[in-house]
């Protein structure tokens, strides 16, 4: 009787740690099941958010965290530096502080120089200013009457021209080749202008200068006036 006690008491103790071992294991196996999920949602959900925030914080900043501000913003934009490099926004300004604005020169127009059924006219831009400037391309030319009203269509840009830069040094001139067919030759329509407006390359504002040379073609036959680029001289 008293061996199969102590046997009951030996089980019941077995069994009893057995219960409690189990225990153990199913609340670490919880706890680790718990955490896991907590870890993903509780960090990946948030981590992303972040990163969007910070995004879209760091695009709205650039802006005005490189210093930006309207009125900076304002004058790249007036300079064309807007969506531009900084080296291309002062190269652009470097070009515009050399050119020669309209109110440094002043117009003329050279001697007629005909040849080949051609009458060709050197269009006269000379730097009157102080200081020394550039000129590069071509002019704008329209001939106009006494009103002020163009006569015929824009004259056309001769292709196959180079474009080179022209330094005019106070008093210096260069010159652009006006060029159309002899109206008698060719049967254009004609009329005379009163003068001619001349705008420099890259500028708004036109020169006029006196027209003493006869009817030009305005409309018909080979009516097309052509312009050169500019080069180095008076053309004569």
């Amino acid at each position: 009787m008293a061996h199969t006690s102590q046997s009951l008491r030996r089980g019941a103790a077995l069994l009893a740690s057995t219960v409690a071992a189990l225990g153990l294991l199913t609340a670490c196996g919880n706890g680790g099941q718990g955490k896991s999920p907590e870890s993903v949602s509780g960090t990946a959900a948030p981590a992303t958010g972040n990163a969007s925030s910070a995004d879209s914080a760091g695009t709205s900043a650039v802006p005005s965290g490189d210093g930006s501000s309207p009125a900076s913003q304002t004058g790249a934009s007036a300079t064309g530096g807007g969506s531009s490099t900084g080296g291309t926004t002062t190269g652009t300004a470097a070009a515009a502080g050399t050119r020669c604005h309209t109110s440094e020169l002043t117009a003329s127009v050279g001697a007629d120089n005909p040849g080949a059924g051609q009458e060709n006219f050197p269009i006269v831009l000379t730097n009157k200013s102080g200081r020394t400037c550039t000129v590069r391309g071509y002019p704008g030319a329209a001939f106009v009457n006494a009103a002020g009203t163009q006569l015929g269509p824009d004259p056309q840009r001769e292709s196959g021209t180079t474009a080179t830069t022209v330094t005019l040094e106070p008093g210096r001139s260069a010159w652009a080749g006006l060029t159309f067919s002899n109206p008698e030759i060719s049967g254009a329509k004609t009329t005379t202008p009163a003068a001619l407006l001349v705008t420099p390359p890259d500028e708004k504002d036109s020169l006029k200068v006196t027209w003493n040379n006869g009817a030009v073609p305005v409309s018909g036959n080979a009516s097309s006036v052509r312009l050169n680029v500019f080069s180095a001289g008076t053309g004569v």
